[in-house]
């Protein structure tokens, strides 16, 4: 329980710098310098420090949004597999749970977008709702062969142990493919190219920055919490199943997994 806690806080930890390597590699392919691996962590703190203004149009709803938002994603990680090891918790059925959470943090986005009474950011809230329409069936679709080959619907069954290599073994081709819809996944649900990009304010392309314009001060740093602890959320899942070995020690598995991820 102890070695699982610890985990979870990595991922509470290294969310953030997981998104700087990110900045990083695309600054390296676009020829320039790029920000500081550590940016995110700066830029977390001057937004705590920061206070929030709220319009006069907004309601409780969109101070709601961004606790909520950051509150069930770091929930959702309780019941993440890490590195291999078993999640804080865990449950028969946890794995449609987490859905349902990850559908709460996003329903309270998207309300509190709307709240604002913004037409701009209303449009970002309705391409919001369209796109995680395919995803979620695409998951639940996921889920459902992980059943038929567990026989069980916890995330610990599915990539704790050595669980994803005999996946691997069981059903190899069939988990080809669903590593790559996850992969499309990732990139719809965390906003990125070329669904959306992060780094514009264009309006034929804003999905997710377009939602959070309002939001300022710890509100905003809430809610970059949440999309880099969603992004670390996906990319475990994805990297526990393209690298599916279990090693001699705890160490040496989550140096494996950090490769991956």
């Amino acid at each position: 329980m102890i070695e699982s806690v610890m985990l979870w806080v990595f991922a509470l930890v290294s969310a953030p710098l997981f998104a700087g390597i990110i900045f990083k590699v695309k600054a390296f392919f676009g020829g320039r310098r790029g920000s500081p691996l550590l940016i995110n962590y700066y830029t977390l703190i001057k937004l705590i420090k920061k206070g929030s203004v709220y319009s006069s149009s907004t309601t409780f709803v969109f101070k709601l949004g961004p606790v909520v938002n950051l509150g069930t994603i770091v929930t959702a990680l309780f019941f993440l597999p890490i590195a291999g090891h078993a999640p804080v918790l865990s449950f028969n059925g946890d794995a449609i749970f987490v859905l349902y959470l990850l559908g709460l943090a996003r329903f309270f986005t998207i309300a509190a977008a709307m709240d604002t009474a913004s037409p701009f950011e209303g449009m970002g809230a309705a391409r919001e709702a369209y796109f995680p329409i395919i995803c979620e069936a695409s998951i639940f679709m996921i889920l459902i062969l992980f059943y038929r080959l567990t026989g069980d619907l916890t995330l610990g069954a599915f990539l704790s142990g050595g669980q994803p290599f005999g996946l691997w073994q069981t059903a190899g081709p069939p988990l080809l493919f669903v590593v790559i819809a996850l992969f499309i996944i990732l990139l719809t649900e965390n906003a990125r190219v070329p669904v959306d990009d992060p780094a514009t304010h264009l309006e034929l392309t804003m999905i997710h920055e377009v939602m959070v314009l309002d939001h300022s001060g710890p509100d905003l740093a809430f809610i970059e919490m949440g999309a880099f602890l969603k992004l670390f959320f996906y990319s475990a899942w994805i990297a526990r199943l393209i690298l599916p070995f279990e090693l001699a020690h705890p160490l040496l598995n989550l140096l494996l997994f950090s490769a991956g991820w």
